[in-house]
């Protein structure tokens, strides 16, 4: 007897290395490829309109792939147990396949699905597919979740990798099931910001992963921190998307690796891998620690006197702070969708220990204006650059604005990319608090600290609520 499956497409839009639509394609007769929009509208706490739009535009990329396969994707609208529950019944369906989300809200959805499938006596099969090793995969000898990096990527760089994937030979949908029109902007009510996206899909993906690996991870370590040269892979929102797999990647990285004879090529490109872990170390904490998402990771720094958000906040959100590099990554941000990410620390270590404002309204801004927004990195990465996170950087380390933009930045060329005021401003200046001051140019802010007095007001913060801790 012919058997019917359901792919759910959560957040792995590709139809190659895909583990649940793999597994699927092999096990059933036809396949019913469904993705399930979301209803909310308006403005949404974790996402905005540049990480919609780019949804959309790789669910198109998606439709057409399936397309040239023999399937069709079919959308549906609506709360995703309620559409399960229909589609499961309506279609006849035998086993629902679908990858496992690493957010707390994701997991709650798939216990709630589980037992739907138990209820209707449909075969339900979550995947591993997210991560290369997930959840409870990789602990301490003690059984414990790892709290510090170096000894858990230790652990992740030995652990075997399960190998890719491929892509189904040919994909059957029942012809006569209906679906709705493809997602846009307007479905959420948004409009779209004008931002500079970069192409969506599984293809352009592939292509990003090509460049990475032909010009760019060959260097990485040692061109990474510089935001003005093109030293990073730029894949972060293909795998936030599920657009590019993460065992794709670390099987092609791990292949140059074991090819290359140059020991700095080796010592970029473990760099390189050691980010991937980094990427799998938050998404445990966030697994095993849900509470991050509220509170400090460090139980010591909670209820930190956090000032009330005001102008200032304003003024580091829209890019006009007076300190160049923080501006210059702000705007970044708000023109493509992307923040150099030794731009992200230090306009959170800015936000946090210059502005003494709340890590979380940082955190929140960025999930809804970066296009490879990761809940647990992100929240990781505030936390770190805030001090009370899982191996964080210490309270007492505080980054200064002027000395990293010289550093990172020294010709000022990303600086000016991004702050056309400045464009006339002699490089050295860029990295220099004004005399008296004063604006570096005219329609440029002056600064609107002066960051060696808010180093001081941090230090003493953080030493007071410490002590009244003990």
């Amino acid at each position: 007897m012919p058997t019917r499956a359901l792919h759910w497409f959560r957040r792995d839009l590709r139809i190659s290395d895909n583990s649940a639509l793999h597994r699927a394609a092999t096990e059933a007769d036809q396949v019913v490829p469904l993705y399930i929009t979301s209803t909310w509208s308006g403005q949404h706490l974790w996402t905005g309109p540049p990480r919609q739009e780019f949804l959309c535009a790789c669910l198109d990329s998606l439709a057409r792939n399936i397309e040239t396969l023999g399937g069709r994707l079919i959308f549906r609208s609506g709360d995703a147990p309620a559409v399960l529950r229909t589609i499961l019944l309506d279609q006849k369906i035998d086993a629902l396949y679908f990858n496992r989300d690493p957010d707390p809200h994701g997991r709650t959805v798939e216990r709630n699905i589980t037992a739907l499938c138990r209820e209707l006596g449909v075969a339900c099969h979550p995947c591993k597919d997210v991560a290369l090793h997930e959840r409870d995969e990789l602990l301490t000898n003690d059984g414990n979740p790892y709290r510090v990096f170096t000894p858990y990527s230790r652990k992740w760089l030995d652990a075997e990798k399960a190998p890719p994937l491929p892509k189904p030979r040919q994909l059957s949908t029942p012809p006569d099931l209906p679906s709705e029109p493809a997602p846009t902007l307007h479905t959420w009510g948004l409009h779209s910001l004008r931002t500079t996206l970069p192409p969506a899909g599984e293809h352009a993906a592939r292509q990003r992963l090509d460049l990475a690996l032909s010009s760019r991870l060959a260097a990485y370590r040692d061109q990474r921190d510089f935001p003005a040269r093109e030293g990073t892979s730029r894949l972060s929102q293909d795998l936030r998307f599920g657009t590019l797999s993460i065992r794709t990647i670390y099987k092609k990285v791990a292949h140059a690796l074991h090819a290359t004879t140059s020991p700095a090529t080796r010592e970029n490109l473990t760099t390189f891998l050691k980010e991937l872990a980094w990427r799998e170390f938050y998404m445990q904490i966030l697994h095993h620690f849900p509470h991050v998402l509220e509170l400090e990771f460090n139980e010591s720094y909670r209820g930190l006197p956090w000032h009330e958000p005001g102008p200032a906040f304003h003024a580091w959100k829209s890019g006009h702070t007076g300190f160049p590099i923080v501006d210059a990554g702000m705007r970044q941000l708000a023109a493509t969708g992307f923040m150099h990410n030794r731009v992200r620390m230090i306009t959170a270590m800015f936000l946090t220990k210059d502005l003494h404002l709340d890590w979380r309204l940082g955190e929140q801004f960025f999930m809804q204006s970066l296009l490879d927004g990761e809940i647990a990195s992100n929240n990781g990465g505030w936390q770190w650059s805030a001090g009370t996170g899982a191996d964080a950087a210490p309270y007492f380390r505080i980054q200064n604005p002027w000395t990293q933009s010289k550093r990172f930045d020294p010709d000022g060329n990303y600086i000016r990319q991004w702050i056309p005021e400045l464009a006339d401003v002699p490089s050295k200046l860029l990295h220099l608090p004004p005399p008296n001051g004063d604006p570096l140019a005219t329609h440029y802010p002056a600064p609107i600290i002066d960051h060696a007095t808010e180093r001081k007001r941090t230090l003493v913060i953080f030493k007071s609520h410490l002590a009244q801790q003990r």
